[in-house]
């Protein structure tokens, strides 16, 4: 199975950057140009454990649907989406959030199989990694954006915030 690994420094609190990670909203500006739509589950607000997501969006010039689930959650540190229903044979995507001296570390793993067997193996090798990465890449830089600026303010209910 290809293992994707990126890491983002974030200069914003540890539970914005948390909620904006699963923040359906959020994740819809930073997929603006695959034209990712929330069509069934939680299709806005914050997703949380034991809720599923129904995701359609138009990669390589073909429409698809994908279902993902929160399998597990630790605000405001950890928390794992998988696919319930899709294209892929099957995938994983855990979310970390560490505080450090120098932000909050966000680390993504995004773990997944491909269907056709060895055809599928080639894909993965000389398109879906590089092509996945950067879709992960452009949402990270999103979050970031976000995280540290006064837009999270448009997606999250800014009184949970404020002490």
């Amino acid at each position: 199975m290809p293992k994707i690994v990126l890491t983002t420094i974030l200069n914003a609190p540890i539970e914005i950057c948390f909620d904006l990670a699963r923040s359906i909203d959020l994740h819809k500006i930073s997929t603006a140009k695959t034209r990712e739509e929330a069509i069934d589950g939680v299709t806005t607000g914050l997703i949380g454990l034991n809720e599923f997501v129904t995701w359609r969006a138009s990669h390589f010039g073909f429409k698809q649907k994908l279902t993902s689930k929160i399998t597990e959650f630790q605000k405001p540190t950890y928390f794992k989406d998988e696919q319930i229903k899709g294209i892929f044979k099957s995938f994983y995507h855990e979310h970390k959030f560490e505080q450090t001296e120098q932000g909050v570390l966000m680390t993504d793993v995004f773990d997944f199989q491909s269907p056709l067997g060895v055809l599928g193996k080639i894909v993965n090798r000389l398109i879906l990694t590089r092509y996945l990465t950067k879709l992960l890449a452009e949402r990270n830089a999103v979050i970031k954006l976000f995280a540290e600026s006064d837009e999270w303010k448009k997606v999250l209910n800014k009184e949970e915030y404020c002490h």
